[in-house]
């Protein structure tokens, strides 16, 4: 039996089963749809909560800073001025008043542009998620069309086996173009159904006989594979050995799941980031913090950098010491990502120079 036909009868019979090459590409493919579904589901209703926030949170800038302004502006400092020296109490109306009047603008604008930004977002979850829906209802239509494909083919076979197929051979061809064989395929793999005694039987005979042990089609077909291979001529090759190179994708996924990390949470994108950027020190270090200080580590889903991150540890340590919760910080990570340690420092600042507690100003507004 020809390479060539053993191959092509490989092919012809791994797509007869429930283990099908196609079926399972399908149904990988609509795992990964589901999934990023699921996904893009829970960033929307998410998002959906941070521009509701931040909308609620304007309104709540401009009413209550005309508020404040109006009571500043009622308020003469002479007419307290015994008190507020007798008790040492730093009060003065007009400066309140000249930051307030400064500042308020400047962070009703920032609000403003982190409810665009948001909005943006928003758009490009909700057309990654109808993605996904369409792309599992595509693949159901198309599982539907491939199974009635792989029982025809199963007929085909059959009949063939039996001795009595009468199919042309444009309708085996038609058929095989639907599995993508190319033109050249289509011919031979007809030729071995229409004339079966040629391959077809002994292939069978083959499978049936390795069958009997209960393995599965796909582990008969490689074993099958592996006998004509055996029977073969063996001819020696001189084969130059490989440069044996440092492998950094190695060294990313034994660190993360040396952390408790599993490397298939993140995109490939992700884990070339993070093999450009590796570090495994700060990698352990970061995690290890974040674990001290009761953050779920899922933190680092969707913001690889913070694994590597040198400052991440002075960054969070910035935000607790100015009253914010750990709670705070795993459900905002962006503020981590969006920031240096020294740019953080200066926004925390700025929001106590304009007379606002930092701990009380919501971390998406940062």
């Amino acid at each position: 039996m020809a390479v060539r036909t053993e191959s092509l009868l490989d092919k012809l019979y791994n797509l007869r089963g429930k283990d099908s090459s196609i079926l399972r590409e399908m149904d990988e493919q609509k795992n990964a749809a589901e999934e990023t579904k699921e996904k893009t589901t829970e960033q929307k209703a998410i998002l959906q909560k941070e521009i509701e926030d931040l909308k609620l949170q304007r309104e709540e800038l401009e009413d209550q800073g005309e508020k404040f302004k109006n009571m500043l502006k009622g308020i003469n400092r002479d007419d307290y001025d015994t008190v507020l020296t007798r008790l040492n109490l730093d009060f003065d109306p007009e400066g309140l008043l000249k930051k307030l009047n400064e500042n308020l603008p400047k962070t009703i604008d920032m609000v403003e542009k982190n409810t665009k930004e948001s909005e943006e977002e928003l758009v490009k979850v909700e057309d990654e998620m109808n993605r996904a829906i369409t792309t599992i209802e595509e693949l159901g239509i198309r599982k539907d069309t491939a199974l009635a494909n792989q029982e025809k083919l199963n007929e085909y076979i059959e009949l063939a086996l039996s001795g009595t197929i009468n199919i042309t051979r444009d309708s085996i061809t038609s058929l095989l173009a639907e599995f993508h064989f190319t033109e050249e395929e289509q011919r031979e793999a007809a030729k071995i159904l229409m004339f079966p005694e040629d391959a077809l039987f002994a292939y069978n005979d083959k499978i049936k006989m390795k069958d009997k042990s209960g393995k599965s089609i796909s582990e008969v077909i490689q074993e099958a594979k592996n006998i004509s291979e055996e029977e073969s001529p063996v001819y020696e090759k001189v084969v130059e050995e490989p440069v044996v190179k440092e492998d950094k994708t190695s060294n990313v996924i034994e660190t993360l799941k040396n952390v408790g990390i599993d490397y298939l949470d993140f995109t490939s994108d992700e884990i070339n980031e993070l093999m450009d950027n590796f570090d495994k020190e700060t990698i352990i270090n970061n995690v290890n913090y974040i674990v001290d200080k009761n953050i779920e580590k899922d933190i680092f889903m969707n913001h690889v950098s913070m694994l590597y991150d040198k400052d991440l540890e002075a960054k969070i340590d910035l935000l607790l010491n100015v009253g914010k919760e750990t709670i705070d910080i795993y459900l905002n990570p962006n503020v981590l990502v969006k920031y240096n340690k020294e740019e953080l420092s200066r926004v925390i600042n700025q929001i106590g120079a304009s007379g606002m507690d930092p701990k009380n100003i919501p971390l998406m507004a940062y």
